[in-house]
């Protein structure tokens, strides 16, 4: 865990899913720089505080026992990160008061003041400023930060296209902030979603902003689209780490009675994929939902899974998530079972998914990607330190 200190609190914070021995933090000196700024403001106690896009409930958490602070994120795994550092910090109490939301358009009432780290991707933003417009007040304090690195020229575009005029800070550990001034302004559009048709499976797409490759199909996806096996019967499928759906939605045609279940941590992706899976199949039953990967799902409960799993959370790039995504396939797969996986060549995939598959076969290669299947014998397992 890293101490986050700040004038409302100190509070010892931990990323989620936890990763033992990672040198990430589960805040940065944005996140120190808006509570800093904020408390100079002396925002009066008992203030409504909207906080978008937390980092694990590091913003939440330290406002949460001087304000009234709602909290919205697309990220699943942000938000159970919040409710894991509220325990762990004695807050659960708090934890209780906060309200939370997927969209600021789910949420009703004015606020005294929005605290905003930049997401990644800036048509998140912009649905997440279409939806504030109604939330704010002439005095509402705008207070959005981001690591330099991480901040384009765009998102101040945004905050005064959606809010009114931005004053940028000076820099501050790398990190800025960008404080915008309620301007009344004329209420701005929703930003639209995005199409693209898969004509090889006579699909058209619907993207919700905030999507991984909203725009198009990906390289990689496209891969893996060429392998999804037909003649499956009733076998049930998971489509783990689903986007918008297109694998399900394929797997689906080639397999009538095949049972899919489709899941991702951002409820983006999840509102997506339900969309297309109704144009496309309607009424046909299906498991959708924004969670942990397959944690939930009982062991050996799958025939199938088909994944293109992420290389980055939030703005850090690494595999742990991809690891993690390949253990809880190994264990909510049946014996014989089998995982199928799209991963950039360079990161190895073939020898890591040895760590719990007993077979491993590449099926495809492309330039820069690489389709491997996966089969879970009787005689692989985890080891007692990969359980976590």
């Amino acid at each position: 865990m890293a101490i986050l200190k700040s004038p409302f609190a100190h509070l010892d914070l931990e990323r989620f899913p936890v990763q033992q021995n990672s040198p990430l933090q589960a805040f940065n000196a944005a996140d120190e720089y808006l509570l800093q700024r904020l408390h100079e403001l002396r925002l009066p106690k008992g203030s409504h505080v909207l906080v978008l896009n937390d980092s694990f409930g590091a913003l939440a958490l330290s406002l949460c026992q001087q304000y009234r602070v709602s909290s919205c994120s697309d990220s699943f795994l942000a938000q159970q990160g919040l409710t894991n550092n509220a325990h762990s910090n004695q807050l659960t109490k708090a934890l209780e008061e906060i309200k939370r939301a997927s969209r600021t358009c789910e949420l009703e009432g004015s606020f005294d003041a929005v605290l905003i780290q930049i997401p990644k991707t800036l048509a998140l933003l912009q649905d997440q400023l279409a939806g504030l417009q109604k939330l704010l007040n002439a005095d509402t304090l705008v207070l959005a930060g981001a690591m330099i690195k991480h901040l384009p020229r765009a998102a101040g575009e945004l905050l005064e296209q959606y809010i009114g005029p931005v004053q940028a800070s000076l820099a501050q550990k790398k990190a800025r902030l960008l404080q915008a001034q309620v301007a009344g302004l004329a209420e701005q559009p929703f930003p639209v979603s995005s199409t693209y048709a898969v004509p090889e499976f006579d699909l058209k797409l619907v993207n919700h902003p905030g999507i991984y490759s909203q725009d198009k199909l990906d390289v990689g996806t496209r891969l893996l689209l060429q392998h999804v096996p037909a003649g499956l019967g009733d076998q049930r499928v998971a489509d783990l780490g689903c986007g918008n759906g297109v694998l399900a939605l394929a797997c689906a045609q080639l397999n009538p009675q095949a049972q899919l279940v489709l899941v991702d941590e951002s409820h983006a992706a999840v509102r997506s994929a339900r969309d297309n899976w109704q144009a496309a199949f309607g009424q046909r039953d299906v498991e959708i939902f924004a969670g942990d990967g397959l944690r939930t799902l009982p062991p050996a409960s799958l025939d199938l899974v088909l994944c293109n799993p992420p290389f980055h959370q939030q703005q850090a790039m690494n595999d742990f998530l991809a690891l993690r995504m390949f253990r809880q396939a190994h264990r909510t797969l049946k014996p014989g079972g089998e995982l199928l996986v799209v991963g950039n060549r360079h990161l190895g995939y073939h020898a890591k998914l040895r760590r719990w598959f007993g077979k491993v076969e590449q099926l495809a290669a492309h330039p820069k990607f690489v389709v491997l299947r996966a089969v879970k014998t009787e005689k692989t397992g985890q080891t007692p330190a990969e359980k976590s």
